[in-house]
């Protein structure tokens, strides 16, 4: 399919280093191939070499590193293979030993620093080889290989008798360009999944009809996207016969399927021509991890700590579409099976595990509803921006990247207009251990009530959508915050600034439970205080279905007019009634100045910068008064002066 050589990816120069045993012949294949001639004497270690960057047809510039053998060397020679791109390994033909050296030391030694780059073996003096003892390359090599994955290629060379010198370099660097391990499974013969799923989105790309097949015209489209070059109708037709041949159903009337598609590039890669599917990858904005290339992505923007991400309408709608089309039997849900292949074209799916898995509501079948597949992608827009439109360009979104998220306005801001503009309040459970934080979170996915206590010590996320009191639809993110998490929390000064509205949570008929709860409340009061960003709070006793611990209305109550917020608000998880809790939760954050919770402290802070701003004030308008006179007077005196 493809004519000409792919583009060499976003590399502006590759970095080899060439280590092995003393004596391997490691600088005269260096000087060889550079001088293209073979030296009679060579130092110990050359400095590092350039090749010419016409060389190979990529033209990318090649530095080579040449490395000592010495033991006192050691450490140098591992901050040298640290920052390679490729590593050639020698050894030598004539000494079987050198060959055992790789496996017993290089090799290991590569992965005890780290080195996760290709690697070359290279057998170099190959002239020098015991003729009477000729074994096959592939003989010698295979059992390493199957041991060392990483290495990317064998191949044997003479430097005396210029025996495929350039081609050891040429190697090295298509390994670097066009690796083979993201794309194929050597052990398997078969197509990576990650490099299945990239091709398998490319393909509906180009499918433009939607028809489950690449027409002649799209093939050709196709062709010209990638290769600048069109394809020949017999070329095509070329084409279709050698998938027809080896897998029939690859071929169908309409055009080349997409398991006709997965077969080309399977075949393309194991007849050696990997820059063939690397060259399709990139043109589709791939990098050489088989995920999409920051290009492709909307630039990084600046945001203040108290503002959010959130999805644009463009990028809801479009995910609308998106839910559509998978829920198959239109009953408002998607099966678990279905998101697997929604995610399909995706490296993974990015909600198997947290704090995604099991964060928004689904049905008792365990499928996910419209308001939850969308709750889903408001929590990784608000958590992980980049990675929400990153997934959404996997799932064919097809506008401008940057247009598919928004940024709010500060929460400041929103204070000082007394009004929030935000489809997403992301709201801080506070509460001691058995208060019912969790109770809470399940309640919010519409999920049932258990008496089993699990204990959670880990940050835990609930999103869904709230019908807010202006009728609007708002997404709701309930963060549980382990009562043994609050002060690592509060150890970051901004960590409030993403909070719109904090609860605080506590067991009604447990008073040690509601003092834990008081405490927590005054030492998020106060951080919020210290740092500038107080958020609105309210106090949920929940198990209202116990008896309460006496004086528990009277403490509770005292506390909340004190701190100047809403009064406790009574819940029970077990006989499910949550009094309007989320509605009210949704309510408070739309209004950002209100219930703000004070301390005495704050309270103090206050009284004292408004007498000093009365003073100020008292102080600029005495001195107006003086300046307005001394004004006055000269005017005064001035007129005397004309008039005498």
């Amino acid at each position: 399919m493809a004519k000409n050589s792919s583009p060499a990816g976003n590399k502006n120069g590759i970095r080899i280093v060439v280590a092995g045993d003393r004596a391997t012949g490691k600088s005269s294949l260096i000087v060889t191939a550079v001088s293209e001639s073979f030296p009679t004497n060579v130092p110990p270690v050359l400095p590092p070499s350039r090749l010419p960057d016409d060389m190979f047809p990529d033209r990318v510039p090649i530095t080579i590193i040449d490395t000592s053998s010495g033991v006192e060397q050691r450490n140098r020679v591992g901050e040298e293979l640290k920052r390679a791109d490729a590593v050639v390994l020698t050894y030598a033909c004539d000494r079987p030993e050198t060959l055992d050296r790789l496996s017993t030391y290089w090799l290991p030694e590569l992965r005890r620093l780290e080195v996760k780059v290709p690697v070359i073996v290279v057998g170099c003096k190959l002239d020098l080889r015991d003729e009477q003892h000729q074994t096959s390359l592939e003989q010698v090599m295979s059992p390493i290989m199957q041991q060392f994955r990483e290495i990317e290629t064998c191949i044997e060379c003479s430097a005396s008798r210029h025996i495929q010198i350039p081609e050891v370099f040429y190697y090295a660097q298509k390994a670097v360009l066009h690796p083979t391990a993201p794309l194929f499974d050597q052990e398997t013969q078969t197509l990576r999944p990650q490099c299945v799923r990239a091709l398998k989105r490319i393909f509906i790309l180009c499918d433009h009809d939607k028809d489950g097949a690449l027409s002649d015209a799209e093939l050709n489209d196709f062709q010209v996207k990638c290769f600048n070059a069109p394809l020949q109708p017999s070329e095509i037709v070329g084409v279709k016969r050698v998938v027809q041949e080896k897998l029939p159903e690859g071929v169908i009337e309409r055009g080349l399927t997409l398991r006709g598609f997965l077969f080309l590039h399977a075949l393309f890669i194991e007849k050696g021509r990997l820059e063939t599917t690397w060259t399709v990858l990139r043109k589709f904005g791939y990098n050489n991890d088989i995920r999409l290339d920051d290009d492709f992505l909307p630039p990084s923007f600046k945001r203040a700590p108290d503002q959010s991400v959130e999805l644009t309408n463009d990028a809801v709608e479009c995910l609308k579409v998106i839910f559509s089309m998978y829920d198959t039997n239109n009953d408002g849900a998607i099966r678990p099976g279905d998101v697997e292949d929604l995610f399909s074209t995706a490296p993974d799916c990015p909600w198997s595990e947290g704090p995604y898995k099991d964060a928004a509501p689904t049905t008792a079948l365990g499928g996910i509803t419209i308001d939850g597949f969308l709750s889903k992608w408001a929590l990784m827009t608000l958590l992980e921006p980049a990675k929400s439109v990153e997934y959404l360009k996997y799932l064919m979104y097809g506008g401008d990247a940057s247009s598919a998220i928004r940024l709010t306005r500060k929460r400041r801001t929103d204070r000082k207009k007394r009004q929030s503009e935000r489809n997403v309040y992301q709201c801080f459970v506070f509460g001691p251990k058995k208060a019912g934080k969790s109770a809470l979170l399940d309640a919010s996915l519409g999920r049932p009530f258990t008496d089993t206590y699990s204990g959670n010590t880990d940050e835990r996320y609930a999103v869904n959508i709230v019908d807010g009191p202006s009728g609007s639809r708002k997404y709701l993110i309930l963060r549980e915050i382990p009562e043994e998490k609050v002060k690592k929390l509060l150890s970051d000064k901004e960590s409030l600034a993403a909070c719109d509205i904090a609860i605080f949570v506590y067991d009604s008929s447990d008073e040690l439970s509601w003092k834990k709860t008081a405490e927590l409340l005054m030492e998020v009061a106060g951080h919020g205080e210290d740092t500038g960003y107080e958020v609105p709070s309210l106090i949920v006793a929940a198990k209202d279905d116990l008896d309460p611990y006496p004086m528990a209305i009277h403490d509770s109550t005292r506390v909340s007019q004190d701190m100047g917020t809403e009064a406790p608000i009574p819940i029970s998880a077990k006989l499910g009634d949550f009094n309007n809790i989320f509605r009210r939760i949704v309510s408070s954050a739309e209004n950002p100045h209100l219930s703000i919770p004070e301390t005495e402290a704050g309270r103090s802070r206050k009284q004292y910068h408004r007498l000093v701003n009365r003073s100020l004030m008292f102080v600029s308008v005495g001195a107006a008064v003086a300046i307005v006179g001394l004004a006055a007077y000269r005017v005064y005196a001035a007129r005397r002066n004309s008039s005498s």
